[in-house]
């Protein structure tokens, strides 16, 4: 078990990363859930539509910006890798809610946001729907690795 010595607070990184022999561990997970049937082109999309959000309710997941050695500045990006997971529909409604019980910042894209051209149009067809009759096509999820491992409870890792 961890002190709060050995943990950055409110990292979800432990104390050693700055040390290059001791490999780095997050008490945090991101992932996203895929519905299996989607095409490769969809996950891809998917994937980067709902990995975006998490960085605005949750700025600890964000690391500092990149710089290559020419002094060129690049933007910052995740602290620790998203795993990517697919599962059947009803696992990913099942998951949707485990995600909604524990209180987990998430995001969602539903089947209907294929058809849609711009954020304005996005949001009005998830609104349209109750969160129980959404069409989920995929979800992100951000929070205490063993809560985001309860609600992928029988997701299987992305091929």
């Amino acid at each position: 078990m961890r002190n709060d010595d050995e943990t950055e607070a409110g990292t979800g990184i432990e104390t050693g990363a700055g040390d290059e022999n001791v490999p780095v561990r997050f008490d945090t997970k991101i992932a996203v859930l895929l519905r299996e049937d989607l095409e490769s082109w969809q996950r891809l999309n998917v994937t980067a539509f709902l990995v975006s959000g998490l960085g605005t309710v949750s700025p600890e997941v964000i690391g500092e910006p990149y710089t290559d050695a020419d002094g060129t500045a690049y933007l910052p990006m995740f602290r620790q890798p998203v795993l990517v997971f697919e599962g059947t529909k009803e696992m990913l409604t099942a998951a949707h809610g485990r995600a909604l019980s524990r209180s987990l910042p998430r995001a969602v894209f539903t089947s209907d946001l294929f058809s849609t051209g711009n954020d304005r149009d996005n949001r009005a067809a998830v609104r349209a729907v109750g969160k129980d009759q959404l069409d989920l096509v995929g979800m992100a999820v951000h929070g205490p690795r063993n809560a985001v491992d309860k609600v992928l409870k029988g997701a299987r890792m992305h091929p």
